[in-house]
């Protein structure tokens, strides 16, 4: 029986076999298509994964560029307009023959440039004539130069700031130009010219495979991290820009050739893929590459673009090893097929449920092993932020307690010459009565010489107490609050400024409400503050007929109110409003820097305080420091 049923399953094998074969070579040639499919689809998404990352990864870089650039920019901006501040620039535009006032004007901006840390600086009238200049010395020197061609010049006489880049006809040194005209009465007399050079920065911009490229409104690019792209084009110029950039010689005798881009591929997330031929090895030996381009444009100065080039072999190689990687991973799944299809039913079923447990456990340690990883590196991300915070903290509080100092040295440069004269009448005293002192000795008149020495002792005490005073005053101060007595520190500040008092013929009146008041801050920089503000006061009653300086220390709940009082002019309402403002002085210029009153501010509000200035109605002005009452104030309530 079992012969017999043999032969009658056989032939039925048999028979189906042929349509079998059919169905078989199509669904090996789906399964092929697929395979292709899959590797495709993986080495796609895989580089246009890359090519994100490495356009987030360009864009961040762009933005610290760009950021570096507006900052470096932004610190000339404002620095020919201050140009008109002087009065010799003023009375050379009226008078533009008169040799002394030329050479002091070339000092002038000599000397700013050199603390600017410009290229150069210069003077044009209004036909844009230059009749003075940083570089004076220098045989490139732009005095006699027109400059009016220049767009900056053009922009600047029409009443407008100019900001132009270009490179000079006279050294061709390229730079940056700020010009900004000078008037005089609501009269434009001509213009002032800063240039700043901004080549430097190339050197902090990526090297390597990774490009990088700062181009103008035209699509010139001016600076690059490939010297040999350098003064190229992204573009053919139209005839119009190039007959443009010809009149205004922004480039000079640079030819504006294009990048020999070869291929500019647009992805659809806004990528763009371009390859350009290597210009270090000539003919035919050169190589290509491709890069990521992108972009991004400038809000200042408008219209220029930063361009970040990452090169796309990495990213490439990374497909191509996922690409390959997924030919491993579909060959071993083909062949575990063709394995399990080979075993019986009920071990395939046995080696299935095998694999899936395997699967699910590897997958499992992978996703741990991931995650792991990942926390790792935000701990580490997290770590140097931390420190870098920190570091930035310490260099912040060191930075302003130079600040602090260079404002307390600044007060004694500006007391020296009242220091110095009463340092010199006692010194002249000493002398001669020591020269007394012999002669008496000499004559034996011990009574008359003990007398002169007794007098040159009190004379040395009074020398020691005030260079004492100015060694406290210096020193460098804490940062801990601690219980001050304020007429103490108004009594140490005024010792500082009595000479000046008494000179100047002021008359000084102290109202304390009670017999002491303690305040929370610290003693040294208290008296640097109101050391500030004694110098302020008399520098404001310089003209004024009457001469008053009056502080009033009075108590207001938990607060200690220290008002100093003049009676100059007082404070106008703009004064008012840029009073605490870094590097903002209604003096004369050389004779103060404009940062007592900003670093007296940051200091009372680092006492938890606030100072604050006003017009009292008696006229003059009035600057009042309010702080925390001491607990040791408390005590003696």
């Amino acid at each position: 029986m079992t012969m017999n049923t043999g032969s009658k399953i056989a032939p039925r094998a048999r028979q189906g076999a042929a349509p079998w074969s059919g169905r078989q070579s199509m669904a090996w040639g789906a399964v092929l298509a697929g395979f292709l499919l899959v590797v495709y689809l993986v080495y796609f998404w895989t580089e246009r994964l890359a090519i994100d990352k490495l356009q987030a990864g360009g864009a961040q870089r762009l933005e610290v560029y760009v950021s570096s650039l507006e900052n470096a920019l932004e610190k000339y901006d404002f620095l020919p307009k201050t140009l008109e501040l002087n009065k010799d620039v003023i009375r050379l535009l009226q008078t533009p023959d008169d040799p002394a006032l030329v050479a002091a004007v070339n000092q002038y901006l000599e000397q700013m440039n050199a603390q600017a840390k410009s290229t150069a600086i210069y003077i044009s009238d209004l036909n844009g004539i230059t009749h003075a200049a940083s570089n004076w010395r220098g045989k490139d020197s732009f005095i006699g130069d027109n400059v009016s061609f220049r767009p900056y010049a053009q922009d600047a006489l029409r009443g407008t700031p100019g900001r132009f880049y270009g490179v000079g006809t006279t050294n061709l040194e390229p730079g940056y130009f700020f010009a900004h005209g000078i008037y005089q009465d609501g009269k434009m007399l001509g213009l002032a010219t800063v240039k700043v050079n901004i080549e430097s920065l190339e050197k902090r911009w990526v090297q390597g495979a990774d490009k990088v490229m700062l181009a103008d409104e035209h699509g010139v690019i001016f600076l690059t991290s490939v010297p040999a792209w350098k003064y190229r084009t992204l573009a053919p110029l139209a005839p119009e820009v190039g007959a443009l950039l010809t009149q205004t010689r922004q480039y000079y005798s640079h030819k504006l050739e294009p990048i020999p881009f070869l291929s500019d591929r647009r992805l659809g997330n806004g990528a763009r893929v371009i390859t350009v031929r290597d210009q270090a090895l000539p003919g035919a030996a050169a190589k290509t590459s491709s890069s990521v381009m992108t972009q991004l444009q400038l809000k200042s100065p408008r219209n220029w673009q930063f361009i970040y080039l990452s090169d796309l072999l990495q990213a490439r190689s990374s497909a191509q090893a996922a690409a390959v990687f997924s030919c491993v991973v579909l060959g071993f799944f083909l062949l575990l097929f063709f394995y399990v299809r080979q075993r019986r039913q009920a071990l395939a079923h046995k080696l299935r449920a095998k694999e899936q447990l395997q699967y699910a456990y590897d997958n499992l340690e992978t996703m741990v092993a991931e995650r792991t990883s990942e926390l790792n590196a935000m701990t580490q991300s997290l770590s140097q932020e931390i420190a870098v915070r920190s570091q930035a903290e310490h260099k912040l509080h060191l930075t302003q307690n130079e600040l602090f100092q260079a404002g307390k040295m600044a007060v004694l440069g500006q007391m020296s010459a009242s220091i110095t004269h009463e340092l010199n009448q006692p010194l002249t005293a000493l002398r001669t009565m020591s020269d007394n002192a012999v002669i008496l000795l000499e004559r034996g008149r011990l009574d008359d010489a003990k007398n002169n020495l007794a007098t040159i002792s009190q004379i040395a005490a009074r020398m020691g107490a005030i260079t004492g005073q100015l060694k406290v005053f210096a020193r460098k101060s804490t940062t801990s609050l601690t219980s001050v007595s304020i007429p103490t520190a108004i009594s140490n500040a005024l010792f500082l400024v009595e000479r000046r008092l008494q000179v100047e013929n002021v008359h000084f009146a102290m109202h304390v409400c009670g017999d002491d008041v303690f305040a929370l801050c610290e003693s040294n920089r208290l008296e640097q503050v109101l050391v500030n503000l004694f110098a302020n006061a008399l520098d404001s009653m310089a003209g004024a007929s009457r001469r008053a300086l009056t502080v009033d220390v009075t108590r207001q709940d938990d607060k200690v109110l220290i008002c100093v009082s003049d009676s100059g002019p007082g404070l106008s309402d703009e004064v008012r409003e840029r009073l605490f403002e870094p590097f903002f002085t209604t003096k004369p210029q050389g004779v103060g820097l404009g940062l007592g009153l900003a670093i007296s501010e940051q200091i009372t509000r680092q006492f938890g305080g606030i100072l604050r200035a006003d017009n009292p109605p008696g006229g003059g002005a009035r600057f009042t420091i309010e702080l925390q009452i001491a607990q040791q104030e408390e005590k003696h309530v």
